[in-house]
Protein backbone atom coordinates (compact mmCIF):
# COMPACT_ATOMS: atom_id res chain seq x y z
CA UNK A 1 0.00 0.00 0.00
CA UNK A 2 1.51 3.15 -1.05
CA UNK A 3 0.42 6.93 0.31
CA UNK A 4 1.09 9.98 -1.57
CA UNK A 5 0.49 13.68 0.09
CA UNK A 6 -0.31 16.19 -2.49
CA UNK A 7 -0.45 19.64 -1.61
CA UNK A 8 -1.22 22.45 -4.00
CA UNK A 9 -0.56 26.00 -2.72
CA UNK A 10 -2.37 29.67 -3.92
CA UNK A 11 -2.66 32.82 -2.74
CA UNK A 12 -5.64 32.14 -0.53
CA UNK A 13 -5.76 28.63 0.62
CA UNK A 14 -3.70 25.23 0.73
CA UNK A 15 -5.49 21.99 -0.49
CA UNK A 16 -4.40 18.72 0.71
CA UNK A 17 -4.78 15.66 -1.41
CA UNK A 18 -3.84 12.37 -0.07
CA UNK A 19 -4.09 9.44 -2.40
CA UNK A 20 -3.83 5.57 -1.72
CA UNK A 21 -2.45 3.40 -4.19
CA UNK A 22 -3.48 6.04 -6.89
CA UNK A 23 -6.83 6.53 -5.67
CA UNK A 24 -7.83 9.88 -3.62
CA UNK A 25 -9.26 8.82 -0.12
CA UNK A 26 -9.10 12.56 1.87
CA UNK A 27 -8.98 15.83 1.09
CA UNK A 28 -8.72 18.66 3.41
CA UNK A 29 -8.29 22.97 2.70
CA UNK A 30 -6.34 24.93 4.91
CA UNK A 31 -8.29 28.47 4.25
CA UNK A 32 -5.65 31.28 4.99
CA UNK A 33 -8.94 33.95 6.93
CA UNK A 34 -9.31 30.72 8.91
CA UNK A 35 -8.65 31.76 12.60
CA UNK A 36 -10.71 28.97 14.40
CA UNK A 37 -9.00 25.42 13.95
CA UNK A 38 -9.61 22.91 16.04
CA UNK A 39 -6.59 22.47 18.77
CA UNK A 40 -6.86 26.38 18.69
CA UNK A 41 -6.09 27.81 22.21
CA UNK A 42 -8.06 31.08 23.00
CA UNK A 43 -8.08 33.33 26.34
CA UNK A 44 -11.50 34.63 26.15
CA UNK A 45 -14.88 36.07 28.67
CA UNK A 46 -17.68 34.18 29.82
CA UNK A 47 -20.91 35.99 27.67
CA UNK A 48 -23.65 34.04 30.13
CA UNK A 49 -24.50 30.94 31.25
CA UNK A 50 -27.60 29.69 30.73
CA UNK A 51 -28.59 27.21 33.29
CA UNK A 52 -31.84 25.20 31.06
CA UNK A 53 -28.92 23.40 29.00
CA UNK A 54 -26.57 23.92 31.95
CA UNK A 55 -23.69 25.45 29.54
CA UNK A 56 -22.24 29.08 29.08
CA UNK A 57 -21.73 30.83 26.04
CA UNK A 58 -18.48 32.29 25.28
CA UNK A 59 -16.60 35.18 23.43
CA UNK A 60 -13.88 34.36 21.66
CA UNK A 61 -14.26 36.75 18.80
CA UNK A 62 -15.83 34.81 16.51
CA UNK A 63 -19.44 36.39 15.23
CA UNK A 64 -21.61 33.77 17.22
CA UNK A 65 -20.45 33.08 20.80
CA UNK A 66 -18.84 29.63 21.96
CA UNK A 67 -20.79 27.37 23.41
CA UNK A 68 -19.22 25.69 26.53
CA UNK A 69 -21.24 22.68 27.90
CA UNK A 70 -20.58 21.31 31.64
CA UNK A 71 -19.32 18.50 30.88
CA UNK A 72 -16.33 20.23 28.60
CA UNK A 73 -14.96 22.17 31.20
CA UNK A 74 -12.79 19.10 33.18
CA UNK A 75 -12.54 18.48 36.29
CA UNK A 76 -9.35 20.52 37.23
CA UNK A 77 -11.30 23.86 36.32
CA UNK A 78 -11.03 25.41 39.34
CA UNK A 79 -6.88 25.23 39.26
CA UNK A 80 -7.34 26.19 35.53
CA UNK A 81 -9.09 29.01 36.87
CA UNK A 82 -6.42 30.00 39.59
CA UNK A 83 -3.60 29.59 37.42
CA UNK A 84 -5.13 31.67 34.36
CA UNK A 85 -5.59 34.49 37.05
CA UNK A 86 -2.65 34.79 38.34
CA UNK A 87 -0.42 34.37 35.19
CA UNK A 88 -2.61 37.16 33.98
CA UNK A 89 -1.73 39.49 36.76
CA UNK A 90 2.16 38.31 36.35
CA UNK A 91 1.99 37.43 40.10
CA UNK A 92 3.19 33.88 38.51
CA UNK A 93 6.29 33.59 36.87
CA UNK A 94 6.95 29.69 36.95
CA UNK A 95 4.78 28.19 34.50
CA UNK A 96 5.75 24.21 35.67
CA UNK A 97 2.90 23.84 37.85
CA UNK A 98 5.44 21.53 39.80
CA UNK A 99 5.06 24.12 42.99
CA UNK A 100 1.47 24.65 41.50
CA UNK A 101 -1.17 23.74 44.73
CA UNK A 102 -4.12 22.25 42.90
CA UNK A 103 -7.62 23.16 43.94
CA UNK A 104 -10.48 20.66 44.48
CA UNK A 105 -12.36 18.82 41.68
CA UNK A 106 -15.83 20.03 40.22
CA UNK A 107 -18.38 17.99 41.19
CA UNK A 108 -19.03 16.18 37.81
CA UNK A 109 -22.87 16.31 38.14
CA UNK A 110 -23.14 19.94 39.38
CA UNK A 111 -24.15 23.10 37.82
CA UNK A 112 -22.23 25.74 35.80
CA UNK A 113 -23.42 28.80 37.19
CA UNK A 114 -21.97 27.79 41.04
CA UNK A 115 -18.54 27.42 38.68
CA UNK A 116 -18.61 30.29 36.05
CA UNK A 117 -19.16 33.92 36.46
CA UNK A 118 -20.32 36.37 33.56
CA UNK A 119 -17.33 38.33 32.48
CA UNK A 120 -14.77 36.00 34.10
CA UNK A 121 -11.67 35.41 31.44
CA UNK A 122 -10.91 31.46 31.07
CA UNK A 123 -8.74 29.37 28.53
CA UNK A 124 -10.58 27.63 26.35
CA UNK A 125 -9.53 25.75 23.15
CA UNK A 126 -11.65 25.20 20.09
CA UNK A 127 -12.82 21.42 19.79
CA UNK A 128 -15.24 21.99 16.80
CA UNK A 129 -15.30 25.09 14.12
CA UNK A 130 -17.60 26.98 13.34
CA UNK A 131 -20.47 24.99 11.40
CA UNK A 132 -23.17 26.67 9.38
CA UNK A 133 -25.06 28.92 11.47
CA UNK A 134 -23.19 27.92 14.67
CA UNK A 135 -20.85 29.31 16.89
CA UNK A 136 -17.30 27.25 17.59
CA UNK A 137 -17.57 23.99 20.37
CA UNK A 138 -15.23 24.35 22.79
CA UNK A 139 -13.76 22.71 26.48
CA UNK A 140 -11.65 24.23 29.00
CA UNK A 141 -10.31 20.73 29.45
CA UNK A 142 -6.90 21.66 27.46
CA UNK A 143 -4.48 19.14 25.39
CA UNK A 144 -1.17 19.95 23.27
CA UNK A 145 -0.60 17.09 20.57
CA UNK A 146 2.61 16.15 19.51
CA UNK A 147 3.54 13.89 17.35
CA UNK A 148 3.95 10.90 19.70
CA UNK A 149 2.16 12.28 22.97
CA UNK A 150 -0.38 14.63 23.67
CA UNK A 151 0.15 16.86 26.92
CA UNK A 152 -2.70 17.49 29.37
CA UNK A 153 -2.13 20.02 31.47
CA UNK A 154 -3.47 19.59 35.26
CA UNK A 155 -3.28 16.12 34.96
CA UNK A 156 -1.69 13.22 36.78
CA UNK A 157 -2.85 10.56 34.40
CA UNK A 158 -1.06 8.20 31.96
CA UNK A 159 -3.32 7.10 29.16
CA UNK A 160 -2.10 4.77 26.36
CA UNK A 161 -3.67 4.44 22.81
CA UNK A 162 -6.20 1.92 22.97
CA UNK A 163 -5.29 0.98 19.18
CA UNK A 164 -2.00 -0.50 20.67
CA UNK A 165 -2.74 -3.85 21.81
CA UNK A 166 0.37 -5.60 23.13
CA UNK A 167 0.19 -5.44 26.94
CA UNK A 168 4.38 -5.91 27.27
CA UNK A 169 4.47 -2.61 24.93
CA UNK A 170 2.01 -0.79 27.11
CA UNK A 171 3.54 -1.40 30.01
CA UNK A 172 6.95 -0.39 28.36
CA UNK A 173 5.16 3.02 27.47
CA UNK A 174 3.26 3.62 30.65
CA UNK A 175 7.22 2.92 32.90
CA UNK A 176 8.74 5.45 30.24
CA UNK A 177 6.48 8.10 29.95
CA UNK A 178 6.09 8.02 33.35
CA UNK A 179 9.95 8.75 34.35
CA UNK A 180 9.98 11.73 32.21
CA UNK A 181 6.89 13.40 32.73
CA UNK A 182 7.02 16.63 35.09
CA UNK A 183 4.68 17.01 38.11
CA UNK A 184 1.05 18.84 37.29
CA UNK A 185 1.13 17.43 34.02
CA UNK A 186 -0.88 14.31 32.15
CA UNK A 187 -0.28 12.73 29.14
CA UNK A 188 -1.57 10.54 26.51
CA UNK A 189 0.49 8.39 24.72
CA UNK A 190 -0.64 8.41 20.84
CA UNK A 191 -0.67 4.70 18.70
CA UNK A 192 2.78 6.54 16.32
CA UNK A 193 4.81 5.86 19.48
CA UNK A 194 4.81 2.30 19.69
CA UNK A 195 8.53 0.85 19.49
CA UNK A 196 10.01 4.53 20.20
CA UNK A 197 12.93 5.22 22.47
CA UNK A 198 12.76 7.21 25.24
CA UNK A 199 14.94 9.94 23.54
CA UNK A 200 12.33 10.45 20.95
CA UNK A 201 9.46 10.97 23.72
CA UNK A 202 11.50 13.10 25.42
CA UNK A 203 12.18 15.31 22.56
CA UNK A 204 8.28 15.34 21.85
CA UNK A 205 7.66 16.26 25.72
CA UNK A 206 10.19 19.05 25.82
CA UNK A 207 9.01 20.70 22.57
CA UNK A 208 5.34 20.71 23.70
CA UNK A 209 6.46 21.87 27.46
CA UNK A 210 8.14 24.75 25.56
CA UNK A 211 4.78 25.34 23.45
CA UNK A 212 3.17 25.57 26.89
CA UNK A 213 5.38 28.02 28.62
CA UNK A 214 5.20 30.26 24.75
CA UNK A 215 1.50 30.37 25.69
CA UNK A 216 1.65 31.25 29.62
CA UNK A 217 4.29 34.15 28.42
CA UNK A 218 1.61 35.76 25.95
CA UNK A 219 -1.32 35.72 28.82
CA UNK A 220 -0.12 38.78 30.64
CA UNK A 221 -0.45 40.91 27.60
CA UNK A 222 -3.05 39.38 25.81
CA UNK A 223 -6.26 41.09 25.31
CA UNK A 224 -9.64 39.61 25.99
CA UNK A 225 -11.05 37.57 23.55
CA UNK A 226 -7.50 36.70 22.02
CA UNK A 227 -5.41 33.13 20.54
CA UNK A 228 -2.86 32.82 22.81
CA UNK A 229 -1.66 28.82 21.35
CA UNK A 230 -1.71 28.32 17.19
CA UNK A 231 -2.26 24.90 16.02
CA UNK A 232 0.49 24.19 13.70
CA UNK A 233 -0.23 24.74 10.36
CA UNK A 234 -2.11 22.43 8.44
CA UNK A 235 0.29 20.13 7.13
CA UNK A 236 2.57 19.60 9.75
CA UNK A 237 -0.58 18.63 11.64
CA UNK A 238 -1.89 16.07 8.62
CA UNK A 239 1.96 14.89 8.83
CA UNK A 240 1.77 14.51 12.29
CA UNK A 241 -1.17 12.62 12.76
CA UNK A 242 -1.26 10.34 9.41
CA UNK A 243 2.49 10.10 8.99
CA UNK A 244 3.95 6.64 8.82
CA UNK A 245 6.21 3.90 6.87
CA UNK A 246 3.34 3.86 4.04
CA UNK A 247 4.19 7.11 2.63
CA UNK A 248 6.32 7.00 -0.35
CA UNK A 249 6.65 10.96 -1.71
CA UNK A 250 5.19 14.32 -0.68
CA UNK A 251 4.83 16.96 -3.09
CA UNK A 252 4.31 20.58 -2.67
CA UNK A 253 4.29 23.25 -6.04
CA UNK A 254 5.14 25.79 -3.49
CA UNK A 255 8.97 26.44 -2.66
CA UNK A 256 8.54 28.09 1.16
CA UNK A 257 5.99 25.60 1.71
CA UNK A 258 8.63 22.46 0.43
CA UNK A 259 11.39 23.50 3.09
CA UNK A 260 8.41 23.65 6.16
CA UNK A 261 7.48 20.39 5.33
CA UNK A 262 11.51 19.16 4.62
CA UNK A 263 12.60 20.54 7.63
CA UNK A 264 9.02 18.77 9.75
CA UNK A 265 9.36 15.55 7.95
CA UNK A 266 13.24 15.84 8.76
CA UNK A 267 12.33 16.25 12.84
CA UNK A 268 9.99 13.05 12.86
CA UNK A 269 11.17 10.69 10.53
CA UNK A 270 14.88 11.44 9.54
CA UNK A 271 14.95 8.58 7.15
CA UNK A 272 12.14 9.49 4.74
CA UNK A 273 13.13 13.33 4.26
CA UNK A 274 13.91 12.45 0.74
CA UNK A 275 10.53 11.74 -0.58
CA UNK A 276 9.46 15.39 0.31
CA UNK A 277 10.00 16.84 -3.60
CA UNK A 278 9.19 20.23 -5.05
CA UNK A 279 6.95 19.88 -8.06
CA UNK A 280 8.17 22.32 -10.69
CA UNK A 281 6.09 21.96 -14.25
CA UNK A 282 3.63 24.48 -16.37
CA UNK A 283 0.61 21.25 -15.55
CA UNK A 284 -0.96 22.38 -12.55
CA UNK A 285 -0.34 19.67 -9.70
CA UNK A 286 -3.61 18.01 -8.92
CA UNK A 287 -4.28 17.43 -12.85
CA UNK A 288 -0.49 15.72 -12.91
CA UNK A 289 -1.83 13.19 -10.28
CA UNK A 290 -5.33 12.77 -11.80
CA UNK A 291 -6.91 14.40 -8.60
CA UNK A 292 -8.86 16.89 -10.67
CA UNK A 293 -10.55 14.49 -12.62
CA UNK A 294 -11.48 11.87 -9.33
CA UNK A 295 -12.67 14.97 -7.89
CA UNK A 296 -15.42 15.60 -10.10
CA UNK A 297 -16.51 11.72 -10.54
CA UNK A 298 -16.16 11.21 -6.66
CA UNK A 299 -18.49 14.74 -5.59
CA UNK A 300 -21.85 15.08 -6.28
CA UNK A 301 -25.51 13.41 -5.14
CA UNK A 302 -24.39 10.22 -7.91
CA UNK A 303 -21.27 8.22 -7.39
CA UNK A 304 -20.14 5.75 -9.24
CA UNK A 305 -18.20 2.20 -8.91
CA UNK A 306 -17.19 -0.74 -10.26
CA UNK A 307 -19.08 -3.04 -12.31
CA UNK A 308 -22.13 -0.65 -13.08
CA UNK A 309 -23.02 -0.21 -9.61
CA UNK A 310 -23.58 3.41 -7.87
CA UNK A 311 -24.86 5.73 -4.77
CA UNK A 312 -26.92 8.40 -4.18
CA UNK A 313 -25.93 10.62 -1.41
CA UNK A 314 -28.93 12.60 0.26
CA UNK A 315 -27.80 15.37 2.91
CA UNK A 316 -31.00 16.65 5.07
CA UNK A 317 -30.58 18.88 8.18
CA UNK A 318 -30.53 15.89 10.32
CA UNK A 319 -29.10 13.30 8.94
CA UNK A 320 -26.67 11.70 5.53
CA UNK A 321 -28.74 9.42 3.58
CA UNK A 322 -26.84 6.86 1.03
CA UNK A 323 -28.53 4.20 -1.22
CA UNK A 324 -27.10 1.57 -2.58
CA UNK A 325 -28.19 0.70 -5.99
CA UNK A 326 -26.92 -2.29 -8.29
CA UNK A 327 -27.18 -0.71 -11.86
CA UNK A 328 -26.89 -2.53 -14.97
CA UNK A 329 -25.07 -5.47 -12.56
CA UNK A 330 -28.19 -7.07 -11.32
CA UNK A 331 -28.64 -8.83 -14.87
CA UNK A 332 -25.22 -10.44 -14.92
CA UNK A 333 -25.01 -12.57 -11.28
CA UNK A 334 -26.63 -15.84 -11.00
CA UNK A 335 -28.94 -15.36 -8.18
CA UNK A 336 -30.08 -12.30 -6.24
CA UNK A 337 -27.98 -13.19 -2.78
CA UNK A 338 -24.32 -13.39 -4.84
CA UNK A 339 -25.43 -10.20 -6.74
CA UNK A 340 -26.26 -8.14 -3.41
CA UNK A 341 -23.13 -9.32 -1.43
CA UNK A 342 -20.62 -8.62 -4.08
CA UNK A 343 -22.79 -5.02 -5.06
CA UNK A 344 -22.70 -4.71 -1.05
CA UNK A 345 -18.79 -5.12 -0.43
CA UNK A 346 -18.38 -2.75 -3.40
CA UNK A 347 -20.65 -0.25 -1.88
CA UNK A 348 -19.13 -0.54 1.67
CA UNK A 349 -15.06 0.37 0.24
CA UNK A 350 -16.52 3.27 -1.30
CA UNK A 351 -18.97 4.49 1.51
CA UNK A 352 -16.08 4.28 3.77
CA UNK A 353 -13.71 6.80 1.13
CA UNK A 354 -16.52 8.91 0.84
CA UNK A 355 -16.69 9.95 4.48
CA UNK A 356 -13.54 10.84 4.67
CA UNK A 357 -13.55 12.79 1.17
CA UNK A 358 -16.22 14.67 2.00
CA UNK A 359 -16.17 14.66 5.99
CA UNK A 360 -19.35 13.67 6.29
CA UNK A 361 -19.92 13.76 10.35
CA UNK A 362 -23.06 13.65 12.54
CA UNK A 363 -25.67 10.52 11.57
CA UNK A 364 -25.27 9.07 8.51
CA UNK A 365 -28.08 5.79 7.36
CA UNK A 366 -27.25 3.45 4.76
CA UNK A 367 -29.60 1.64 2.62
CA UNK A 368 -27.26 -1.73 1.52
CA UNK A 369 -29.18 -3.97 -0.50
CA UNK A 370 -31.53 -6.60 0.94
CA UNK A 371 -29.85 -9.90 1.89
CA UNK A 372 -31.61 -12.41 3.82
CA UNK A 373 -28.42 -14.75 4.32
CA UNK A 374 -27.48 -13.76 8.04
CA UNK A 375 -24.05 -14.62 7.30
CA UNK A 376 -23.76 -12.35 4.69
CA UNK A 377 -25.09 -9.45 6.65
CA UNK A 378 -22.22 -10.12 9.26
CA UNK A 379 -19.85 -10.33 6.31
CA UNK A 380 -21.27 -7.11 5.11
CA UNK A 381 -20.69 -5.55 8.99
CA UNK A 382 -17.31 -6.41 9.09
CA UNK A 383 -15.99 -5.71 5.56
CA UNK A 384 -17.43 -1.86 6.47
CA UNK A 385 -15.31 -1.87 9.89
CA UNK A 386 -12.12 -2.30 8.47
CA UNK A 387 -12.33 -0.36 5.51
CA UNK A 388 -13.10 2.41 8.55
CA UNK A 389 -10.66 1.49 10.48
CA UNK A 390 -8.27 4.13 9.11
CA UNK A 391 -10.50 6.77 9.64
CA UNK A 392 -9.13 9.09 12.21
CA UNK A 393 -12.39 10.61 13.09
CA UNK A 394 -14.41 8.90 16.08
CA UNK A 395 -16.89 6.79 14.38
CA UNK A 396 -19.31 3.88 15.71
CA UNK A 397 -21.21 1.35 13.23
CA UNK A 398 -24.37 -0.67 14.63
CA UNK A 399 -25.02 -3.86 12.71
CA UNK A 400 -27.69 -3.94 9.56
CA UNK A 401 -31.10 -4.01 11.21
CA UNK A 402 -33.96 -6.18 10.04
CA UNK A 403 -34.47 -3.40 6.94
CA UNK A 404 -30.47 -3.91 5.61
CA UNK A 405 -29.81 -0.55 7.00
CA UNK A 406 -26.65 0.21 8.60
CA UNK A 407 -26.13 3.26 10.92
CA UNK A 408 -23.33 5.47 11.59
CA UNK A 409 -22.36 8.26 13.94
CA UNK A 410 -19.27 9.82 12.73
CA UNK A 411 -17.51 13.09 14.59
CA UNK A 412 -17.84 16.32 13.12
CA UNK A 413 -15.33 18.98 14.04
CA UNK A 414 -15.14 21.01 10.90
CA UNK A 415 -17.70 21.99 8.21
CA UNK A 416 -18.45 19.27 5.39
CA UNK A 417 -16.56 20.21 2.41
CA UNK A 418 -18.79 20.34 -0.38
CA UNK A 419 -17.60 21.17 -3.89
CA UNK A 420 -20.22 21.06 -6.65
CA UNK A 421 -20.01 19.66 -9.97
CA UNK A 422 -22.89 20.11 -11.37
CA UNK A 423 -22.44 21.93 -14.98
CA UNK A 424 -24.44 24.26 -16.94
CA UNK A 425 -26.11 23.06 -19.52
CA UNK A 426 -23.66 23.73 -22.28
CA UNK A 427 -26.60 23.95 -25.10
CA UNK A 428 -28.88 26.02 -23.06
CA UNK A 429 -25.75 28.49 -22.35
CA UNK A 430 -24.91 28.33 -25.74
CA UNK A 431 -28.37 30.46 -26.15
CA UNK A 432 -30.55 28.74 -28.45
CA UNK A 433 -27.78 29.01 -31.27
CA UNK A 434 -28.82 26.59 -34.41
CA UNK A 435 -25.81 24.38 -33.53
CA UNK A 436 -24.49 21.87 -31.10
CA UNK A 437 -22.56 23.33 -27.65
CA UNK A 438 -19.80 22.28 -28.86
CA UNK A 439 -19.56 23.61 -32.45
CA UNK A 440 -20.75 26.43 -30.94
CA UNK A 441 -17.79 26.75 -28.58
CA UNK A 442 -15.20 26.18 -31.26
CA UNK A 443 -16.95 29.06 -33.47
CA UNK A 444 -16.45 31.51 -30.35
CA UNK A 445 -13.07 29.94 -29.72
CA UNK A 446 -12.34 30.89 -33.43
CA UNK A 447 -13.89 34.07 -33.36
CA UNK A 448 -11.71 35.14 -29.84
CA UNK A 449 -8.44 33.78 -31.63
CA UNK A 450 -8.68 36.10 -34.80
CA UNK A 451 -9.41 39.07 -32.53
CA UNK A 452 -6.29 38.30 -30.89
CA UNK A 453 -4.49 37.73 -34.01
CA UNK A 454 -5.25 40.70 -35.30
CA UNK A 455 -4.87 43.10 -31.82
CA UNK A 456 -1.43 41.55 -31.88
CA UNK A 457 1.41 39.09 -33.22
CA UNK A 458 1.61 36.72 -30.78
CA UNK A 459 4.65 34.50 -31.37
CA UNK A 460 3.39 31.36 -29.47
CA UNK A 461 -0.42 31.11 -28.31
CA UNK A 462 -1.69 27.92 -25.94
CA UNK A 463 -4.96 27.11 -25.23
CA UNK A 464 -5.92 26.07 -21.83
CA UNK A 465 -9.76 24.51 -22.38
CA UNK A 466 -11.74 21.05 -21.29
CA UNK A 467 -10.40 17.80 -22.34
CA UNK A 468 -13.76 17.30 -24.62
CA UNK A 469 -13.26 20.39 -26.20
CA UNK A 470 -9.31 19.52 -26.79
CA UNK A 471 -10.26 16.38 -28.15
CA UNK A 472 -12.81 18.08 -30.92
CA UNK A 473 -10.40 20.62 -31.85
CA UNK A 474 -7.25 18.19 -32.20
CA UNK A 475 -8.70 15.39 -33.81
CA UNK A 476 -9.65 14.25 -37.54
CA UNK A 477 -8.16 15.48 -40.54
CA UNK A 478 -8.10 18.29 -41.22
CA UNK A 479 -8.44 19.26 -37.41
CA UNK A 480 -10.15 22.35 -36.12
CA UNK A 481 -6.46 23.29 -35.11
CA UNK A 482 -5.37 22.49 -38.37
CA UNK A 483 -7.45 24.69 -40.16
CA UNK A 484 -5.93 27.73 -37.73
CA UNK A 485 -2.90 26.61 -38.78
CA UNK A 486 -3.43 27.34 -42.15
CA UNK A 487 -5.56 30.72 -41.92
CA UNK A 488 -3.54 32.37 -39.49
CA UNK A 489 0.39 30.54 -40.45
CA UNK A 490 0.36 29.98 -36.34
CA UNK A 491 0.35 26.54 -34.24
CA UNK A 492 -1.69 27.20 -31.48
CA UNK A 493 -0.70 24.26 -28.52
CA UNK A 494 -3.63 22.29 -26.92
CA UNK A 495 -3.42 21.37 -23.31
CA UNK A 496 -6.52 20.12 -21.86
CA UNK A 497 -7.65 21.02 -18.65
CA UNK A 498 -9.26 18.50 -16.14
CA UNK A 499 -10.64 21.51 -13.57
CA UNK A 500 -12.29 23.13 -16.41
CA UNK A 501 -16.01 22.99 -16.53
CA UNK A 502 -17.47 22.23 -20.23
CA UNK A 503 -17.24 25.99 -21.72
CA UNK A 504 -14.40 27.41 -19.82
CA UNK A 505 -10.93 28.01 -22.06
CA UNK A 506 -8.47 30.73 -21.65
CA UNK A 507 -5.06 31.63 -23.86
CA UNK A 508 -2.00 32.22 -22.70
CA UNK A 509 1.10 33.67 -24.51
CA UNK A 510 4.65 32.15 -24.41
CA UNK A 511 5.88 33.26 -20.88
CA UNK A 512 2.86 31.29 -19.67
CA UNK A 513 0.76 34.72 -19.03
CA UNK A 514 -2.73 34.54 -19.47
CA UNK A 515 -4.31 36.84 -22.52
CA UNK A 516 -7.50 38.75 -21.71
Amino acid sequence: MDKELIIRSSSDNVDFALLKDGKLIELQKEEGDNKFSVGDVFIAKIRKSVPGLNAAFVNVGYEKDAFLHYHDLGPKLPSLLKFTKRVSTGKLKDFSLKDFPFEKDIDKDGKIADVLKSNQSLLVQIVKEPISTKGPRISSELSIAGRYIVLVPFSNRISISQKIEDKEEKDRLKRLVKSITPPGFGVIVRTVAQGKKVAELDKDLQNLLSRWTAMCKKLPKAHLPSKVLGEMNKASSILRDIFNDTFTSIYVDDEELYIQIKDYVHEIAPKKESIVKLYQSNVPIFEKFGIERQIKTSFGKTVSMAKGAYLIIEHTEALHVIDVNSGNRSNKANNQEDTALEVNLIAATEIARQLRLRDMGGIIVIDFIDMTNAENRQKLFNHLRDEMKDDRAKHKILPPSKFGLIQITRQRVRPELEIKTREENPDAVMNGSEVDAPIGLVQKITHDLEKLFKQKDYKKVTLNTHPFIAAFLTKGFPSVRSKWFFEHKKWVKILPRDAYTYLEYHFYDKNGNQIK
